[in-house]
């Protein structure tokens, strides 16, 4: 059953995921926060709606009076902490251009060599970068 929740959770979120300060959330943090959140009220509510086609959120929205405020903060939460990650992942080389230019100058490009060398250089880059590879999802 909780396998199910956390299958819902991702797909639920497959749909919302767009643009990404703190560290994100993975996909497995989200989806495992929605079902939780929102688990008993899909399975309550919206049992027979399809996923992958976005009619939970409708169904949710729908049963909005019914559904603890909970589900749909940690919606947008979630929504929030996605749209951060996926923003980081798309902007890093530019945010790190000049650390890689400076720390990584001799790096081979392909295999995520340069991103390797950025790791490994985490504590020295600029701080944007820093922040950006943490916000990706990549450092810690």
């Amino acid at each position: 059953m909780k396998g199910t929740f956390l299958a819902l959770g991702a797909l639920l979120l497959a749909g919302m995921a767009g643009p990404a300060s703190a560290q994100t959330m993975s996909y497995g943090q989200a989806g495992a926060l929605i079902a939780k959140s929102c688990g008993p009220s899909i399975e309550r509510f919206c049992s027979k709606d399809n996923i992958g086609t976005g009619t939970v959120q409708q169904c949710l929205q729908a049963n909005q009076d019914k559904v603890p405020k909970q589900c749909f903060d940690d919606f947008a939460a979630v929504q929030a902490s996605i749209a951060k990650r996926v923003a980081a992942q798309q902007g890093a080389w530019k945010a790190c251009a000049a650390s890689a230019q400076q720390f990584c100058s001799g790096v081979q490009p392909g295999d995520a060599n340069l991103l390797d060398c950025l790791l490994a250089s985490s504590k020295v880059v600029r701080p944007a970068c820093q922040q950006t590879l943490v916000d990706a999802g990549w450092a810690n």
